[in-house]
């Protein structure tokens, strides 16, 4: 499995070369960095005074197919007045440009909006429920053919097998992280229900809804959008535990309801998604840990001590899973 690119040749001339090629205009000298883990994100702004969102996208990581069907989504989305930042069409008539130095790049309009509040009332959680079908509604209208497919026995299967062949972990605490990610995919792949699968956000925490006053909630950053069961766009939104959450869930059901049917025998897969992310999260990171960025941002990333802590979080998660009651 390929290790992510870097940004060593996507220097200041390459990134206004290509917005100027991508508008055929001539750009301002601003070229602000906006936070990003994994792309490379600037706002710009152009000799008229327009100001934009250019993402360069992480090389390696995603095909030019699969860009494509992340911004058509975007584009489906907003077509059906759905609240999103879908990419603009440049020059050549496509959402996708390519710098270069071979770096996929797209770019969004400025949008200003504030965070979620932490303890959003219920309201709010009824609105989140109801913005969520309604991309569901478009979700489910066609397919992915490109783009990750939640599946244990699929992607989870080989973010295992690359976290174990990698050299991320040293030999002292290799057969710990061994013997958990093995149990974990033992248990979510008899475990985990592949029907009833859309096209998704992905990442649908609160840190990727925009509340703007005056229209309401938007969803952004489509970056992680894949298929799977729609319980994964509801449980990211949680503050806690499903469990723990029963009138945020409540009321997040019943604005998901209002617009769109929901199977709620699928809420017994949060705690195998919660383990899938895990798992996720760690190959992602391992996948650009040579990335000077990254390694600024998580010094100890790797190290013996992270992977212990690491390690007793997978095997809380594994009792979790296992602790619940299961039919075959």
């Amino acid at each position: 499995m390929p290790e992510f690119g870097n940004f060593e040749t996507l220097t200041p001339d390459v990134i206004f070369s290509a917005a100027e090629k991508a508008f055929s205009c001539r750009f301002s000298g601003v070229l602000m960095p906006l936070p990003s883990y994994i792309n490379r994100v600037y706002e710009m702004e152009s000799a008229e005074r327009e100001r934009y969102i250019f993402k360069f996208y992480r090389p390696g990581r995603w095909s030019r197919a699969a860009l494509l069907e992340e911004h058509l989504f975007t584009l489906e989305a907003r077509e059906a007045e759905i609240p999103v930042i879908a990419p603009l069409r440049q020059a050549g008539g496509s959402t996708l440009g390519t710098a270069e130095d071979g770096t996929f790049f797209a770019a969004f309009p400025k949008r200003w909006g504030r965070g979620l509040e932490p303890d959003s009332g219920a309201q709010v959680w009824r609105r989140l429920g109801s913005l969520i079908a309604r991309l569901h509604t478009v979700g489910a209208a066609r397919a992915a053919k490109h783009r990750i497919a939640l599946d244990p026995r699929g992607n989870t299967l080989n973010e295992v097998a690359h976290l174990l062949s990698c050299g991320v972990a040293s030999e002292r605490v290799l057969p710990a992280l061994s013997s958990v990610l093995r149990r974990l995919l033992r248990i979510l792949s008899g475990r985990f229900d592949r029907s009833g699968a859309i096209r998704l956000h992905g990442d649908c925490h609160k840190g990727n809804i925009l509340e703007r006053p005056g229209e309401g909630l938007m969803l952004i950053d489509f970056d992680d959008m894949l298929t799977g069961p729609p319980v994964q766009d509801l449980w990211l939104l949680l503050p806690g535990p499903a469990g723990s959450c029963e009138a945020e869930l409540r009321e997040l059901l019943a604005g998901y309801e209002s617009i769109r049917g929901f199977d709620r025998g699928s809420l017994a897969q949060i705690e195998l998604l919660r383990a899938m992310r895990m798992i996720y999260f760690l190959d992602w990171c391992a996948k650009q840990r040579s990335d000077y960025n990254f390694r600024d941002r998580y010094p100890e990333w790797g190290s013996d001590a992270f992977w212990r802590r690491e390690i007793a979080a997978l095997e809380e998660q594994y009792a979790a899973i296992a602790g619940l009651p299961w039919r075959e």
